[in-house]
């Protein structure tokens, strides 16, 4: 049995470097991503992304941390969890990044709604957040990593959160006179 999770924890890395994306920065904590959460009210974004809008995607992020506390829809199998889960897992924790397909949902999510304001999605994902911080039992078990404490889990919502801002971008000044050449607005906002 050991042999065999020395096997998968070494093949991990194989199996995965596949899967890498852009570098993302990362949330060094909970309270750094509430902000730039905010900061999406405070100025335009744009979201590079095949499928969802802005709105969307913040509706996925919150999904993935309303089903921490009460459960995800649909599991990978508890063998899955336990070996390849696991090491997935300990190698997104070990390199403080993940990545993964930016565009899948969560196995058995509802559908992300189209309409839904962007104001109304900033406030899902703070609620989600907030209920995260404020909850006081078990969280259910990751879908894929499987049983996660408070600690594992903050990471791999900070983790999950930062690979998808790799698709938001600010709209400076620059790129939007850019894009929309016949708007003359001039703005004191400065590049990032």
């Amino acid at each position: 049995m050991k042999r065999r999770h020395l096997l998968l924890a070494s093949a991990s890395p194989l199996l995965l470097s596949g899967c890498a994306g852009e570098f993302s920065p990362g949330f060094s904590s909970w309270q750094q991503a509430r902000e730039s959460v905010l900061e999406l009210m405070l100025r335009q974004h744009h979201l590079a992304h095949e499928r969802w809008s802005l709105p969307q995607l913040l509706q996925h992020l919150a999904q993935s941390i309303e089903f921490s506390i009460q459960g995800y829809p649909e599991a990978r199998s508890a063998l899955f969890q336990q070996t390849l889960g696991r090491a997935a897992f300990a190698v997104f924790d070990a390199r403080g990044q993940m990545s993964h397909d930016l565009a899948e949902p969560i196995p058995g999510a509802p559908a992300l709604d189209p309409e839904p304001s962007l104001k109304i999605a900033v406030q899902r994902l703070l609620d989600a957040m907030q209920a995260f911080s404020a909850h006081k039992g078990q969280f259910k078990p990751h879908f894929a990593y499987g049983q996660l404490d408070r600690a594992e889990y903050q990471r791999a919502h900070l983790m999950h959160l930062a690979n998808h801002w790799t698709q938001v971008q600010a709209l400076t000044a620059t790129a939007r006179a850019a894009a929309n050449p016949d708007n003359h607005i001039h703005s004191k906002e400065t590049p990032t």
